[in-house]
């Protein structure tokens, strides 16, 4: 298997879509002393709140200050109205475009209108199966497969043989893809249970009915921050002695990695997810730079344990992991 390659991060937005945008920020280009000639729109499927997102965000218009550049960021969660808010980005024109494909089906047609107006696109955080058939230069991020495949392995070595992957969003592919990692290198069982990642009490009582109806199942994979103290609860709740493991950071998590409530957690470096792509369209437009060479540029999987996560701690306190 390739080793990732890790690199800092740009990141780049949409311009906003009056009653579409659940989430809008422009960066201040005067800031660097530079002429703001150059237009960035960056439109994602996050949410406004989420932890995993506001870092995103912070690269991406972070980024912004540091080139001085126009970046606009916008974000919905439903695929019609993201595909609504590039169209809208398009008209505005900008030099480059930074999406996200949680839901491919539902805005490849809008992300291919942008590759036929002439628009430089570039795919982050999903998306890692689908963004060469759209026409993007490149894509930021990490394969959800290899990373499910990855944390796959680490539970088969602690010894556990019949997991639960809790799935919390209908129809993101990034996170089935994770799962069916997971299942590909576990050499056991593993069972995806669908939950409410908007309701985070319902979600943990669904883990721990499952829990309590298959007193054999020795592992929960989350794949959101906010669902893994959740889980935590319904396994202390539910009584089991199944470990737990899960992806994306959040101080809760770092903490209960330290306490040794949870294995370890996967960090794809949300940061860089934001940064990257601003970055790389910035120079594409000033000298005519076009990075990734046909392939995508990886931001993870890395791996959150006991052994690192009072370090990485430290830098989530400035809101960059």
């Amino acid at each position: 298997m390739k080793r990732m390659r890790w690199l800092p991060i740009v990141l780049a937005v949409p311009l906003a879509l009056a009653g579409c945008s659940a989430a809008v920020g422009t960066s201040d280009p005067s800031a660097a002393g530079a002429k703001p000639d150059i237009n960035i729109q960056i439109v994602t499927h996050g949410s406004p709140g989420d932890t995993f997102w506001d870092v995103v965000k912070s690269g991406a218009m972070q980024a912004g200050k540091d080139l001085g550049v126009t970046v606009t960021y916008q974000s919905d969660g439903d695929a019609s109205k993201q595909s609504q808010l590039i169209d809208a980005a398009i008209a505005t024109k900008p030099d480059g475009l930074v999406v996200s494909m949680a839901n491919p089906d539902g805005v490849q047609d809008a992300i291919k209108r942008a590759v036929a107006a002439g628009i430089p696109v570039i795919v982050t955080n999903k998306g890692d199966s689908r963004w060469q058939e759209v026409g993007a230069e490149t894509y930021v991020g990490q394969s959800e497969l290899v990373a499910g495949q990855e944390v796959g392995k680490r539970l088969k070595t602690a010894g556990l043989k019949n997991v639960l992957c809790v799935i919390q969003e209908v129809g993101n592919t990034g996170l089935q893809d994770r799962c069916k990692g997971v299942a590909q290198e576990l050499g056991g069982v593993t069972t995806n249970i669908q939950v409410d990642g908007a309701n985070v009490a319902d979600a943990q009582n669904v883990i721990k009915s499952a829990l309590l109806a298959d007193p054999s199942i020795d592992g929960v994979v989350t794949l959101n921050s906010p669902i893994s103290p959740a889980a935590s609860q319904a396994i202390k709740e539910a009584s089991s002695s199944a470990k737990l493991a899960g992806f994306e950071l959040s101080t809760d998590v770092l903490t209960m990695i330290e306490k040794g409530d949870m294995l370890f957690a996967v960090d794809q470096q949300p940061y860089l997810q934001g940064y990257l792509p601003v970055t790389f369209l910035t120079d594409q437009v000033r000298n005519g730079d076009v990075v990734g060479g046909g392939q995508p540029v990886y931001t993870g999987p890395g791996f959150v344990t006991a052994d690192n996560a009072a370090q990485i701690a430290t830098f989530a306190k400035n809101g960059t992991r």
